[in-house]
Order: C-alpha cells, then structure tokens, then sequence
C-alpha cells in the first residue's frame, strides 16, 4: 500500500485513505517536505507530531487509512538518502549507521528505488 501511494498523485491517494486531498497531499509522497518542516529548536519527534494534527485536521472527518505506512514511508526514504549520502554511498558503512543489517538496507533501498 505504502509504494501504491508514493507513486500516486495527491486526489488518487485520497481516494485510497478515504481522505481528503489536502489531507494525504501530506503523506502521500515520502518526501521529508510533506511532512513537515521542523520548526526553529522543534524535535523530529514534535514535527511529526503536529503533522499528524494537520493531518487529521485536513481529513475533514474522513477516515485515515493506513497511517503508520503513511508516516514510515515518509520518513524512511530520507532517512535512507541521508544515511547512503552521509557514507558515501557505503551499504555496509550505512547499515551500521542506521543500526541495520546490510542485507535489510539492501532490501529498502530497492524497495525505495534508492539503487
């Protein structure tokens, strides 16, 4: 569900969360900027936290669907590009950045299209 919506276009994600445009316009593309950006001395954690509010905010009573695949994937593929970019495109190097065996980073940049 998560790679339908990365690749989906902000009206046709709606349709599969059962949202609102502007309410999967924000998770719909795992791209750091649809989650938000963090504000001056904010914590990831709060970020993503008052994304979520403006999430079910712009749900407009709809039902979210999906929402931890949602989140992950918006978080995930940055992470992964960072991790790849701050090791110098380094696998092994990366995955004990991010605490992962070689083999799962492997897997998740193919399945993010990072390779």
């Amino acid at each position: 569900m998560a790679k339908a919506l990365a690749k989906a276009t902000p009206r046709a994600a709606a349709r599969r969360t059962n949202g609102t445009p502007a309410a999967t316009a924000r998770f719909a593309y795992p791209t750091s900027e649809r989650i938000g950006r963090a504000r001056s001395g904010e914590t990831l954690e709060q970020c993503v936290l008052r994304s979520l509010d403006q999430y079910f905010a712009d749900l407009d009573g709809s039902r979210p669907h999906a929402l931890l695949d949602m989140v992950t994937t918006a978080v995930e593929r940055p992470l992964l590009q960072f991790a790849m970019a701050r090791c110098d495109g380094n696998q092994c190097a990366a995955a004990e950045l991010l605490g992962i065996n070689r083999n799962t980073l492997h897997k998740k940049l193919q399945q993010y299209r990072l390779l």
